[in-house]
């Protein structure tokens, strides 16, 4: 059954598969694996005889060479909607494209295109590309490109799969370190110019990393972790129940929690023998009551789903909108709406005394519907409280509305919040690249947006940016602002934009904000700020990226510009408020 299929799960399921063998017959493959009991989800099945080679087919002469490849079958059974919904293609494994052998390297073109093809006409879902063998992939990389380029064909994904350790085979020479690995995968996507329909599969082969060399694959398309059977391990006499590593458990749970399917691929070593077992006893198509064998496997990783925490009420209201790109407010010419504002003050922290509170207010307090900006008060305040702050701390215009206030309050007055800070973070958002690329305007990278960040990688601690306290000292003081920063990144890693927070001082020690290092518990009214980059930057383990920001003012609006100077440079982008800014009238 599906992972995410428990009470009060109401978000994407997760599904478990298995990789399995090529037979002629695919009804025969689905037979063994997903039509018994406790069988997978899907399979990732070869589409094509793995011992097939273009160039030994000239002997055929004349005859097309079409009629005779050696694809498991796709008439009518099994269905259309089964091959789209249960079937992974897997590419076949030993293609080269990128070898000096031109006849291999010739019959990996010819197959990866006919496998491709093939796939396409099955409408599935997706295909398992085998690794690159060689540090260079140049030609590897175009060939898949110019499929993910043809219209028509933009609904099936391409996952790539990279071991996260050495493999045995050819490739290992390229896949020393894990870093190694992330860096194929990074070259391999760059000459795709970061398409989205190209996702990663990691495969943990017989052995994980050490916790932080997984920091790169944070925040990166991660369609599917493949574990081996190896990689399980048995406590007891009790053979039939399986456990992992603690590390393993712990990596397991971070993509389960972010929507990675995952795949159980037998030990090579029994692979041959394990072919021959289906073969001879699994041949009956229809579901009955043999349990597949694999069944131990599968159910320590559903465990590992079933102990995640389960998410509360409100985050399960607000899941979809993980990772959903939002404008940003215009506080001086958006009206916004009443449900707007209840969805605002459900949140608990914040709200949980606001409606007890205006019944007894009601012969005390009058509301002013007026721009604050230019309404004369009777007489000055001793407090002066305002409900301004925005996710970026300033990007509600709370320090042109407060100074517009500021003549209320008594010179020893009081101001609520009393000062804000605006915080700053490189991250790692393939998702959020992805959505504002699909837009197709290439302004969409120069706009400020407010997100729900979920599938994120968070590259290096938060810095404070921008201060601004109340009242202020002087009204000559400026809100123009610029700040220049110097994040060190841990791990080779590619930039695609900024995280942005705040942390407010309310009154004396009492504080409120989002920064995750002190945000406020409980409190989710205020989604995080994201800065897109145009073009993504790549960001070597253990450099430094250097960020310049703006915050510039006029008469009639207040706008941000922001580049990337270090380790290379990147256009500043919203230069003078040609894509985003915030209206002062």
């Amino acid at each position: 059954m599906p992972l995410g299929e428990r009470e009060g799960d109401t978000s994407k399921s997760r599904f478990i598969g298995v990789e399995t063998y090529f037979n002629k017959s695919m009804t025969v493959v689905l037979d063994n694996n997903i039509f018994l009991e406790k069988g997978c989800d899907f399979v990732v099945a070869p589409l094509m005889s793995p011992t097939y080679r273009p160039s030994l087919m000239q002997q055929f002469g004349s005859i097309s060479v079409e009629l005779r490849l050696p694809f498991t079958k796709s008439d009518l059974n099994p269905s259309a909607k089964i091959w789209n919904t249960k079937v992974i293609g897997k590419i076949s494994e030993w293609i080269d494209l990128d070898s000096p052998d031109q006849t291999l390297r010739k019959d990996s073109e010819t197959v990866l295109k006919q496998e491709i093809d093939k796939a396409a006409y099955l409408s599935l879902q997706a295909c398992l590309l085998p690794t690159p063998k060689r540090n260079t992939c140049a030609n590897y990389a175009r060939c898949v490109n110019q499929y993910l380029q043809l219209k028509g064909l933009d609904q099936m994904q391409l996952w790539l799969r990279i071991p996260l350790g050495k493999p045995d085979d050819n490739s290992s020479a390229i896949f020393r370190t894990p870093a190694d690995c992330w860096k194929i995968w990074n070259s391999f996507r760059l000459l795709c110019d970061h398409h989205s329909n190209l996702l990663v599969t990691l495969d943990n082969l017989n052995a994980l990393p050490a916790d932080n060399s997984l920091n790169s694959w944070y925040g990166e398309p991660v369609s599917a972790f493949i574990i081996h059977t190896d990689c399980f391990f048995t406590t007891g006499d009790d053979e039939n129940v399986k456990h992992l590593s603690k590390n393993l458990q712990k990596s397991i749970t971070y993509f389960l929690d972010h929507s990675t399917q995952i795949i159980i691929s037998e030990d090579r070593v029994n692979y041959k023998e394990m072919e021959e077992y289906c073969f001879d006893t699994c041949s009956v198509a229809g579901t009955d009551h043999r349990i597949h064998r694999l069944h131990p496997y599968m159910d320590c990783v559903r465990s590992l789903y079933q102990q995640l925490d389960p998410l509360s009420e409100r985050e399960r209201s607000l899941f979809a909108f993980r990772d959903d790109l939002q404008p940003t407010v215009q506080p001086f010419k958006d009206t916004l709406e009443y449900v707007a504002y209840q969805n605002s003050d459900d949140d608990e922290k914040k709200f949980t005394k606001k409606e007890c509170n205006l019944n007894k207010w009601n012969d005390i307090v009058t509301l002013v519907h007026v721009d604050v900006r230019y309404w004369a008060a009777p007489e000055a305040a001793d407090i002066l409280v305002s409900d301004l702050l925005g996710s970026f701390g300033d990007n509600e215009l709370a320090p042109e509305s407060l100074d517009g206030a500021q003549r209320f309050l008594k010179k020893d007055g009081i101001s609520i919040p009393s000062s804000y800070t605006s915080f700053l973070q490189p991250v790692t958002a393939w998702k959020l690249h992805s959505a504002i690329k699909a837009k197709e305007d290439i302004l969409r990278f120069e706009t400020a947006y407010m997100a729900k960040m979920h599938n994120v990688a968070r590259l290096a601690p938060s810095q404070p940016l921008f201060t601004f306290t109340h009242p202020k000292s002087s009204n000559k003081e400026s809100n123009n602002r610029y700040r220049n920063l110097q994040f060190v990144i841990p791990e080779s890693a590619v930039v695609h934009g900024f995280a942005g927070y705040f942390d407010a001082t309310l009154y004396k020690d009492v504080h409120l904000g989002t920064e995750p290092t002190k945000a406020t518990p409980g409190v989710i009214t205020w989604d995080d700020h994201y800065f897109p980059l145009r073009e993504p930057i790549c960001v070597h383990r253990g450099s430094t990226l250097e960020v310049n920001f703006w915050r510039c003012c006029d008469y009639t609006k207040v706008w941000y510009e922001w580049c990337v100077t270090s380790p290379s440079p990147s256009l500043v982008h919203n230069c003078n408020a040609r894509a985003d800014c915030m209206w002062l009238n």
